[in-house]
């Protein structure tokens, strides 16, 4: 069956003014999706993807990132009170510890593991240890087990020996695949520490997030433009000429979002979040001034420094970022012009078509044409962020 075939558009109407679609969507069609066709009984872990049918596609590797991902929306999707597929995603949590960790008879986790349970790739990669950290952090969350606390302190510990940069930052990969320095990991390690530190109390970790700030000042963030690039060389300079560096602006509405979840957590120590506070406003504001097609509302997929467009493709996962930013300065009591929620139900009826049935087209181009033909249960991470509260949660103190 063609794309073509399978998707359409009838005329769907939304209540723009009620979580109970979203919430409806989340629980009764996409988290369900996910833990049923989404999940290998047999081997305990989930598919990569699923085809337009609901099916498995097959894969030659299963990335531990997906792993990751899955366990821990699995894990919140229980503390919200939202599905239980807990004992699945621990279940899974144990077979990845099992065949992930150091399986190849070296420090930290392999990438990928093959169909035969072996390591597929055995490369160590920053962005996926860091999503190793976030879902033990949630497993902490939902059972508080000890156990789970020390993996995910030796694991950390082990990103400090193995990726470690000498002047600042850690490295993308071991072996290195190429010389450039990245901000998506690092953004993702800050995030897995934020969750870690909520869920221990760990000092450990807020001296990591504190690093990762202090890298966030100093290099990620362009002092000409003031926005985050994403590409750098190795002495963290920006990997192109000025007004030639790539921004996403998902990430300045991710990384915008991260900044005020570090003040909650960090200001009643009494720390200035003076200057944090403003750059994640002006991140935001500029990913919404530059960062959005005008004709859709949908934020794209990249821009330059200068904010001149240069890929007008729109991924799911960058407007699942805007909607959680708007939702959260919702219920903090600065809400947008923007109404959220018309902006959610136009997502819904885009990504989302009923035809799916819990599943999402990833991407489209600038006609509006979808650039796969596949569902990324990758991207049920990013959702869930956005979705937990456009049903009707509130911010992540309501988890545990």
């Amino acid at each position: 069956m063609t794309v073509s075939d399978k998707l359409s558009y009838p005329s769907e109407t939304l209540d723009t003014n009620s979580s109970e679609v979203w919430r409806d969507w989340l629980s009764a069609k996409a988290l369900p999706l996910w833990s049923d066709a989404g999940f290998d009984e047999k081997r305990s872990l989930y598919h990569e993807r699923l085809n337009w049918d609901g099916r498995p596609v097959p894969m030659s590797g299963l990335r531990l990132m997906v792993q990751a991902r899955q366990i821990s929306t699995y894990c919140r999707a229980t503390l919200d009170g939202f599905y239980d597929a807990s004992a699945q995603a621990l279940r899974c949590l144990d077979i990845v510890e099992h065949a992930y960790h150091g399986s190849d008879g070296d420090a930290g986790w392999v990438f990928s593991l093959a169909p035969d349970g072996t390591p597929a790739d055995s490369r160590r990669d920053l962005y996926a240890h860091a999503f190793i950290l976030f879902a033990y952090g949630w497993a902490i969350r939902l059972t508080g087990e000890e156990r789970y606390r020390k993996i995910a302190r030796q694991t950390a510990q082990e990103v400090e020996r193995i990726f470690a940069a000498p002047d600042a930052g850690y490295l993308d990969t071991i072996p290195p695949t190429d010389s450039l320095r990245r901000q998506n990991p690092h953004m993702h390690l800050f995030e897995a520490y934020l969750v870690l530190f909520e869920a221990t109390g760990d000092e450990y970790y807020l001296e990591r997030l504190r690093s990762l700030i202090a890298l966030t000042r100093n290099h990620l963030i362009d002092r000409r433009s003031g926005l985050l690039l994403e590409f750098f060389d190795s002495s963290w300079k920006p990997s192109e000429p000025a007004s030639h560096n790539r921004v996403e602006p998902g990430h300045l509405f991710e990384w915008a979002w991260l900044l005020g979840e570090y003040e909650r957590l960090v200001s009643p120590s009494g720390e200035d979040m003076t200057g944090l506070t403003e750059t994640a406003e002006r991140l935001f504001r500029s990913g919404l001034s530059c960062g959005i097609d005008p004709k859709t509302g949908f934020a794209l997929d990249a821009m330059t420094e200068d904010g001149v467009v240069f890929e007008w493709s729109t991924r799911i996962w960058p407007q699942t970022e805007l909607l959680r930013l708007l939702s959260t300065r919702q219920l903090l009591g600065r809400p947008e012009s923007i109404p959220v929620h018309d902006l959610g139900a136009t997502f819904l009826t885009r990504f989302t078509p009923s035809c799916l049935a819990g599943g999402w087209i990833d991407r489209f181009n600038e006609a509006g044409s979808p650039l796969v033909d596949y569902m990324p249960a990758s991207s049920l991470y990013h959702i869930y962020g956005a979705a937990r509260l456009l049903s009707g949660r509130t911010r992540e103190t309501d988890n545990g």
